[in-house]
């Protein structure tokens, strides 16, 4: 098969990543085979292609934003048949047994491993999953759609859920692309009123398409005083902006993985009357399964730009020159 490797990390400008041929991989005892449909290009595999998370697999196939169909499965493997549309997501596997886990936190297992650092994803033809950390998709969106909800949708999920946003609260989103544009649906489904501060002019476009309440650049103060507020722009400068947004007892999440350095945080103007800044960690197989209920239920749609798997330097480059809005994904041309 065909895949695109992190040969070299470094900027996507100069070219990191290489298609290079492989076999298909052989499932684990526990492990389905899926063939790739489609896969959704996330700022964390720019992240690792460019190397700002170290390496932790050399030659590591991106993507953790995976539809596809079992081609295979293990001996061990009895929930999965082949023919099954699944999707594959970034946390790939936790041990069950630490005390994290064991109190339901598994996004905090010290042991965890993750598709497109650990193991090789979606930027491929096939990739393979543990059966248990597999996900059944949802029937009505197809897989384009579909694709961004796996990651992008399940963190911003978890990171409205760290805000602890009231009932009908106000909410702010630093930064405007593919996950924050889900989260801002969940959202206002739950009756918020969202407000969006964010660089791009097609950015703020989409966020009062969407149903923002105000869209404005990511410097600039809100309309009102946030009871909320999460940072998805991988931009330390702006965590104390955000924590100036908020008004007394608020809380600020940080989404990323990765995040420029913070600059020093006066206490008060930024810290005092009880506010909160907390951060994401990856997310648990229940934020999963419960935000693609919700997104079933409450008709999130992801804002798609479909590229060829083939064009994968492009989209990435695409990504962080912030010129599209919403998503990217990746279909599969290889065949």
């Amino acid at each position: 098969m065909r895949a695109w490797s992190v040969t070299r990390p470094g900027p996507v400008e100069e070219d990191p990543l290489r298609l290079v041929e492989r076999p298909v991989p052989a499932p684990g005892d526990d492990e389905l085979l899926v063939q790739v449909r489609a896969c959704g290009v996330c700022r964390t595999d720019l992240h690792v292609t460019e190397g700002d998370l170290p390496v932790r697999r050399p030659g590591v196939t991106p993507g953790h934003e995976v539809v596809g169909v079992v081609a295979g499965t293990g001996a061990a493997v009895a929930d999965f048949a082949v023919g099954d549309r699944v999707g594959v997501a970034w946390l790939r596997w936790t041990d069950g047994e630490c005390r994290y886990c064991l109190r339901g936190s598994e996004n905090l297992c010290p042991r965890s491993r993750y598709t497109g650092w650990d193991a090789d994803g979606g930027y491929a033809e096939y990739t393979t999953v543990p059966a248990g950390f597999a996900h059944r998709l949802p029937d009505e969106l197809d897989d384009v759609a579909l694709a961004p909800l796996l990651c992008a949708g399940i963190i911003g999920y978890r990171a409205l859920r760290r805000t602890s946003l009231p009932h009908r609260g106000r909410l702010g989103l630093y930064g405007f692309g593919g996950s924050a544009h889900l989260c801002a649906q969940v959202a206002l489904a739950e009756e918020a009123t969202v407000h969006v501060l964010t660089r791009g002019a097609d950015a703020r476009r989409l966020a009062l398409e969407l149903g923002a309440a105000s869209a404005r650049d990511a410097y600039e103060l809100p309309p009102e005083p946030l009871d909320a507020a999460i940072l998805f722009a991988p931009v330390g400068d702006l965590v104390p902006v955000a924590l100036r947004a908020l008004d007394r007892g608020g809380v600020l999440a940080v989404a990323g993985i990765h995040l420029s350095d913070v600059p020093p945080l006066h206490y008060e103007t930024d810290l005092f009357y009880e506010k909160e800044l907390r951060s994401v960690t990856s997310n648990t197989r229940t934020d999963a399964r419960e935000f693609l209920a919700e997104a079933a239920v409450h008709g999130v749609r992801a804002t798609t730009h479909a590229y060829p798997l083939s064009q994968a330097p492009e989209a990435l480059r695409d990504l962080k020159a912030g010129r599209f809005d919403g998503a990217a994904v990746l279909v599969n041309d290889l065949s």
